[in-house]
Protein backbone atom coordinates (compact mmCIF):
# COMPACT_ATOMS: atom_id res chain seq x y z
CA UNK A 1 0.00 0.00 0.00
CA UNK A 2 2.66 2.38 0.89
CA UNK A 3 4.47 1.98 -2.28
CA UNK A 4 1.42 2.50 -4.27
CA UNK A 5 0.86 5.97 -2.17
CA UNK A 6 4.90 6.59 -3.01
CA UNK A 7 4.19 6.05 -6.77
CA UNK A 8 0.49 8.54 -6.80
CA UNK A 9 2.76 11.12 -4.79
CA UNK A 10 5.63 11.14 -7.18
CA UNK A 11 3.01 11.34 -10.21
CA UNK A 12 1.78 14.44 -8.42
CA UNK A 13 5.13 16.20 -8.19
CA UNK A 14 5.64 15.61 -11.76
CA UNK A 15 2.50 17.16 -12.90
CA UNK A 16 3.02 20.12 -10.55
CA UNK A 17 6.41 20.48 -12.54
CA UNK A 18 5.05 20.13 -15.70
CA UNK A 19 2.36 22.81 -14.65
CA UNK A 20 4.80 24.92 -12.86
CA UNK A 21 7.09 25.07 -15.98
CA UNK A 22 3.80 26.17 -18.48
CA UNK A 23 2.19 28.81 -15.89
CA UNK A 24 5.33 30.43 -15.27
CA UNK A 25 6.45 30.38 -19.16
CA UNK A 26 2.58 31.99 -19.54
CA UNK A 27 3.29 34.27 -16.87
CA UNK A 28 6.36 36.06 -18.61
CA UNK A 29 5.51 35.21 -22.27
CA UNK A 30 1.77 36.14 -22.57
CA UNK A 31 2.41 40.10 -22.24
CA UNK A 32 4.95 39.61 -25.40
CA UNK A 33 2.53 37.74 -27.52
CA UNK A 34 -0.49 40.22 -29.93
CA UNK A 35 -3.71 39.57 -31.39
CA UNK A 36 -3.40 41.03 -35.14
CA UNK A 37 -6.45 42.44 -36.69
CA UNK A 38 -5.50 43.10 -40.05
CA UNK A 39 -6.61 44.59 -43.13
CA UNK A 40 -5.87 43.12 -46.81
CA UNK A 41 -6.49 45.43 -50.40
CA UNK A 42 -7.95 42.89 -53.12
CA UNK A 43 -7.70 43.16 -56.48
CA UNK A 44 -10.99 44.72 -56.99
CA UNK A 45 -10.09 47.23 -54.25
CA UNK A 46 -12.10 45.88 -51.63
CA UNK A 47 -10.93 45.12 -48.06
CA UNK A 48 -10.53 41.82 -46.78
CA UNK A 49 -10.29 41.37 -42.97
CA UNK A 50 -7.84 38.78 -41.40
CA UNK A 51 -6.07 37.82 -38.37
CA UNK A 52 -3.02 36.31 -36.52
CA UNK A 53 -0.32 36.77 -34.15
CA UNK A 54 2.69 38.44 -33.73
CA UNK A 55 5.49 39.14 -30.66
CA UNK A 56 7.23 41.63 -29.21
CA UNK A 57 11.13 41.10 -29.66
CA UNK A 58 11.69 44.73 -28.88
CA UNK A 59 9.87 47.22 -25.95
CA UNK A 60 9.81 50.37 -28.61
CA UNK A 61 7.74 48.46 -31.02
CA UNK A 62 8.83 46.00 -33.29
CA UNK A 63 7.32 42.61 -33.52
CA UNK A 64 8.26 39.77 -35.10
CA UNK A 65 5.08 37.75 -36.88
CA UNK A 66 4.79 35.77 -40.14
CA UNK A 67 4.86 37.08 -43.46
CA UNK A 68 1.47 35.70 -45.25
CA UNK A 69 -0.14 36.90 -41.85
CA UNK A 70 0.41 40.55 -43.23
CA UNK A 71 0.74 40.05 -46.61
CA UNK A 72 -1.09 42.93 -48.81
CA UNK A 73 -1.72 44.37 -45.41
CA UNK A 74 -3.25 48.06 -46.09
CA UNK A 75 -3.81 48.80 -42.01
CA UNK A 76 -3.80 46.89 -38.59
CA UNK A 77 -4.20 46.63 -34.91
CA UNK A 78 -2.10 45.10 -32.40
CA UNK A 79 -3.93 44.39 -29.50
CA UNK A 80 -2.21 42.74 -26.22
CA UNK A 81 -3.59 40.76 -23.00
CA UNK A 82 -3.20 44.36 -20.86
CA UNK A 83 -5.55 45.84 -23.15
CA UNK A 84 -3.91 48.27 -24.75
CA UNK A 85 -4.36 48.57 -28.60
CA UNK A 86 -1.65 49.82 -31.10
CA UNK A 87 -2.20 50.64 -34.78
CA UNK A 88 0.55 48.77 -36.57
CA UNK A 89 2.73 49.59 -40.05
CA UNK A 90 4.45 46.58 -41.91
CA UNK A 91 8.40 47.12 -41.50
CA UNK A 92 9.11 44.69 -43.83
CA UNK A 93 8.53 41.23 -45.02
CA UNK A 94 10.37 38.40 -46.35
CA UNK A 95 7.67 35.77 -48.15
CA UNK A 96 10.48 33.48 -48.67
CA UNK A 97 11.17 32.76 -44.70
CA UNK A 98 7.43 33.43 -43.87
CA UNK A 99 8.97 35.41 -41.64
CA UNK A 100 7.58 39.46 -41.41
CA UNK A 101 8.64 42.37 -38.93
CA UNK A 102 5.62 44.77 -37.92
CA UNK A 103 5.58 48.30 -35.63
CA UNK A 104 3.15 48.75 -32.94
CA UNK A 105 3.04 52.58 -32.87
CA UNK A 106 3.56 52.51 -29.18
CA UNK A 107 6.28 52.14 -26.90
CA UNK A 108 6.70 50.22 -23.41
CA UNK A 109 6.02 46.99 -24.81
CA UNK A 110 7.10 43.64 -22.76
CA UNK A 111 9.70 42.08 -25.05
CA UNK A 112 10.57 37.93 -25.76
CA UNK A 113 13.52 36.66 -24.76
CA UNK A 114 15.29 35.80 -27.76
CA UNK A 115 16.25 32.16 -27.73
CA UNK A 116 18.46 29.61 -30.21
CA UNK A 117 16.22 27.08 -31.89
CA UNK A 118 19.66 25.28 -32.71
CA UNK A 119 20.11 23.94 -28.88
CA UNK A 120 16.17 22.38 -29.25
CA UNK A 121 15.95 18.51 -28.78
CA UNK A 122 13.76 16.03 -29.78
CA UNK A 123 11.15 15.55 -26.38
CA UNK A 124 11.93 18.83 -25.23
CA UNK A 125 9.52 21.03 -23.86
CA UNK A 126 7.72 23.90 -25.91
CA UNK A 127 5.01 26.39 -25.38
CA UNK A 128 2.67 28.07 -27.94
CA UNK A 129 0.92 31.26 -27.52
CA UNK A 130 -1.22 32.89 -29.86
CA UNK A 131 -4.88 33.74 -30.53
CA UNK A 132 -6.43 30.81 -32.47
CA UNK A 133 -9.87 31.34 -33.70
CA UNK A 134 -9.62 34.95 -32.16
CA UNK A 135 -9.04 33.70 -28.78
CA UNK A 136 -6.67 36.40 -27.49
CA UNK A 137 -3.59 35.07 -24.61
CA UNK A 138 -4.04 31.60 -25.84
CA UNK A 139 -1.31 28.77 -24.03
CA UNK A 140 -1.29 25.15 -25.73
CA UNK A 141 2.36 23.06 -24.62
CA UNK A 142 3.96 20.38 -25.85
CA UNK A 143 7.28 18.70 -27.02
CA UNK A 144 9.26 19.36 -29.97
CA UNK A 145 8.24 16.05 -31.92
CA UNK A 146 10.60 16.65 -34.92
CA UNK A 147 13.31 18.79 -35.88
CA UNK A 148 14.68 19.47 -39.55
CA UNK A 149 12.06 19.67 -41.28
CA UNK A 150 11.51 22.32 -44.18
CA UNK A 151 8.34 23.31 -46.37
CA UNK A 152 8.58 25.43 -49.60
CA UNK A 153 7.83 29.02 -50.04
CA UNK A 154 7.14 31.55 -52.72
CA UNK A 155 7.52 34.85 -53.91
CA UNK A 156 7.09 35.44 -57.55
CA UNK A 157 8.84 33.54 -59.96
CA UNK A 158 11.71 33.09 -56.60
CA UNK A 159 10.94 29.63 -55.12
CA UNK A 160 13.02 28.51 -51.62
CA UNK A 161 12.74 25.76 -48.97
CA UNK A 162 12.70 26.88 -45.33
CA UNK A 163 15.12 24.52 -43.86
CA UNK A 164 15.40 22.83 -40.23
CA UNK A 165 11.22 24.05 -39.65
CA UNK A 166 10.31 22.85 -35.63
CA UNK A 167 7.84 19.99 -36.00
CA UNK A 168 5.86 20.16 -32.42
CA UNK A 169 2.58 18.47 -31.31
CA UNK A 170 1.34 21.47 -29.26
CA UNK A 171 -1.84 22.77 -30.54
CA UNK A 172 -1.67 25.31 -33.46
CA UNK A 173 -4.67 26.64 -35.36
CA UNK A 174 -5.81 29.38 -37.36
CA UNK A 175 -4.91 32.58 -35.80
CA UNK A 176 -1.37 30.93 -34.39
CA UNK A 177 0.44 31.96 -37.11
CA UNK A 178 3.09 34.92 -36.30
CA UNK A 179 2.77 33.63 -32.79
CA UNK A 180 5.20 32.68 -30.10
CA UNK A 181 6.65 29.05 -30.04
CA UNK A 182 8.56 28.88 -26.58
CA UNK A 183 11.42 26.76 -24.52
CA UNK A 184 10.50 26.32 -20.72
CA UNK A 185 12.57 29.22 -19.79
CA UNK A 186 10.45 31.47 -21.79
CA UNK A 187 12.11 31.63 -24.56
CA UNK A 188 11.51 32.52 -28.38
CA UNK A 189 12.73 29.50 -30.37
CA UNK A 190 10.41 30.04 -33.23
CA UNK A 191 7.79 31.88 -35.21
CA UNK A 192 4.66 29.26 -35.51
CA UNK A 193 3.50 29.05 -39.38
CA UNK A 194 0.90 25.86 -40.34
CA UNK A 195 -0.94 23.75 -38.99
CA UNK A 196 0.61 20.42 -40.92
CA UNK A 197 -1.84 18.05 -39.77
CA UNK A 198 -4.05 16.86 -36.49
CA UNK A 199 -1.49 17.23 -33.61
CA UNK A 200 0.99 18.65 -35.91
CA UNK A 201 2.17 22.35 -36.01
CA UNK A 202 5.35 23.72 -38.03
CA UNK A 203 7.62 26.66 -36.55
CA UNK A 204 9.81 28.84 -38.40
CA UNK A 205 12.77 28.29 -36.25
CA UNK A 206 15.05 31.50 -34.41
CA UNK A 207 18.56 30.79 -35.44
CA UNK A 208 21.13 32.32 -36.52
CA UNK A 209 20.27 32.26 -39.92
CA UNK A 210 16.65 33.78 -39.01
CA UNK A 211 17.79 36.20 -36.91
CA UNK A 212 19.66 37.78 -39.39
CA UNK A 213 16.73 38.14 -41.80
CA UNK A 214 14.75 39.91 -39.10
CA UNK A 215 17.48 42.46 -38.31
CA UNK A 216 17.99 43.27 -42.06
CA UNK A 217 13.95 43.67 -41.97
CA UNK A 218 14.41 45.83 -38.61
CA UNK A 219 16.95 48.05 -40.73
CA UNK A 220 16.39 47.92 -44.34
CA UNK A 221 12.57 46.47 -44.74
CA UNK A 222 13.80 43.45 -46.87
CA UNK A 223 16.54 40.82 -46.86
CA UNK A 224 18.30 40.23 -49.75
CA UNK A 225 19.73 36.91 -51.14
CA UNK A 226 22.38 36.19 -54.34
CA UNK A 227 20.92 34.21 -57.34
CA UNK A 228 22.72 31.94 -59.38
CA UNK A 229 19.92 30.58 -61.34
CA UNK A 230 20.07 27.00 -61.43
CA UNK A 231 17.54 24.20 -59.53
CA UNK A 232 19.47 21.52 -58.36
CA UNK A 233 19.58 17.96 -56.16
CA UNK A 234 21.57 15.80 -53.81
CA UNK A 235 23.54 13.21 -55.67
CA UNK A 236 25.62 10.65 -54.69
CA UNK A 237 29.77 11.32 -56.42
CA UNK A 238 31.37 9.48 -59.00
CA UNK A 239 33.84 7.09 -56.65
CA UNK A 240 36.71 8.95 -58.15
CA UNK A 241 35.45 12.60 -57.17
CA UNK A 242 34.54 10.71 -54.11
CA UNK A 243 37.70 9.61 -52.90
CA UNK A 244 39.22 12.65 -54.31
CA UNK A 245 37.67 15.35 -52.33
CA UNK A 246 36.85 13.07 -49.37
CA UNK A 247 33.01 13.49 -49.80
CA UNK A 248 30.25 11.10 -50.98
CA UNK A 249 27.56 14.08 -52.03
CA UNK A 250 27.54 16.80 -54.33
CA UNK A 251 24.31 18.95 -56.13
CA UNK A 252 23.47 17.91 -59.32
CA UNK A 253 22.24 21.10 -61.84
CA UNK A 254 19.04 19.58 -63.32
CA UNK A 255 18.34 23.14 -64.54
CA UNK A 256 20.26 26.29 -65.53
CA UNK A 257 17.84 29.06 -66.32
CA UNK A 258 18.89 30.77 -69.22
CA UNK A 259 20.43 34.52 -68.75
CA UNK A 260 21.01 33.90 -65.51
CA UNK A 261 24.53 34.58 -63.69
CA UNK A 262 25.03 29.99 -63.95
CA UNK A 263 24.66 30.30 -67.54
CA UNK A 264 26.84 33.05 -68.16
CA UNK A 265 29.19 31.53 -65.96
CA UNK A 266 28.92 28.22 -68.67
CA UNK A 267 27.53 25.78 -66.02
CA UNK A 268 26.05 23.17 -67.31
CA UNK A 269 22.97 20.34 -66.59
CA UNK A 270 24.36 17.50 -65.03
CA UNK A 271 27.49 19.35 -63.58
CA UNK A 272 27.67 18.40 -59.71
CA UNK A 273 28.54 21.17 -57.81
CA UNK A 274 31.07 20.34 -55.03
CA UNK A 275 31.77 23.61 -52.97
CA UNK A 276 31.45 27.02 -53.41
CA UNK A 277 34.62 29.77 -52.28
CA UNK A 278 35.79 26.58 -51.01
CA UNK A 279 32.79 25.33 -48.73
CA UNK A 280 31.22 22.22 -49.16
CA UNK A 281 28.23 21.68 -50.68
CA UNK A 282 26.13 18.53 -50.54
CA UNK A 283 22.73 19.46 -50.84
CA UNK A 284 20.31 22.46 -52.22
CA UNK A 285 20.35 23.45 -48.60
CA UNK A 286 24.29 23.88 -48.43
CA UNK A 287 23.63 25.96 -51.72
CA UNK A 288 21.00 28.42 -50.60
CA UNK A 289 22.86 29.11 -47.12
CA UNK A 290 25.52 30.42 -49.33
CA UNK A 291 23.29 32.78 -51.45
CA UNK A 292 24.19 35.43 -48.74
CA UNK A 293 23.83 39.18 -49.96
CA UNK A 294 27.61 39.97 -49.48
CA UNK A 295 28.36 37.47 -52.64
CA UNK A 296 25.79 39.43 -54.45
CA UNK A 297 27.70 41.09 -57.60
CA UNK A 298 30.95 39.28 -56.12
CA UNK A 299 32.99 36.52 -58.26
CA UNK A 300 31.96 33.26 -56.57
CA UNK A 301 34.28 30.35 -56.95
CA UNK A 302 31.97 27.12 -58.24
CA UNK A 303 34.05 23.86 -58.05
CA UNK A 304 32.58 20.96 -60.06
CA UNK A 305 32.52 17.57 -61.48
CA UNK A 306 31.99 17.14 -65.23
CA UNK A 307 33.15 14.54 -67.33
CA UNK A 308 35.25 13.22 -65.41
CA UNK A 309 37.49 15.76 -64.47
CA UNK A 310 36.67 18.64 -61.45
CA UNK A 311 37.00 22.11 -62.69
CA UNK A 312 36.60 25.51 -61.10
CA UNK A 313 34.03 28.22 -62.66
CA UNK A 314 33.89 31.63 -61.50
CA UNK A 315 30.29 32.93 -61.22
CA UNK A 316 29.01 36.47 -60.36
CA UNK A 317 25.55 35.98 -58.74
CA UNK A 318 22.74 38.97 -59.08
CA UNK A 319 20.48 40.12 -56.10
CA UNK A 320 17.59 37.62 -55.86
CA UNK A 321 14.21 39.58 -57.41
CA UNK A 322 11.09 38.55 -55.73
Amino acid sequence: MLDIERELEEENEALDAYSTIVTTVAEVVVPSVASLQVSHRLRNGRLAQGAGSAVAITPDGFMVTSAHVVDGTHKGIAAFADGREFDIEVVGRDALSDLAVIRAKGGDLHAVEIGDAARLRVGQLVVALGNPMGLAGTVTAGVVSALGRSFPTRAGSASRIVEDVIQTDAALNPGNSGGALVDGHGRLVGVNTAVAGIGLGLAVPINATTRRIIAALMSEGRFRRAYLGIAGGRRPLPPRAADRIQRRFGVEIIQVVEGSPAATAGLRGEDLILDVDDTPVEQPGDLQRLMISERIGREVCVRIFRNGEILEVTVRPVELKQ
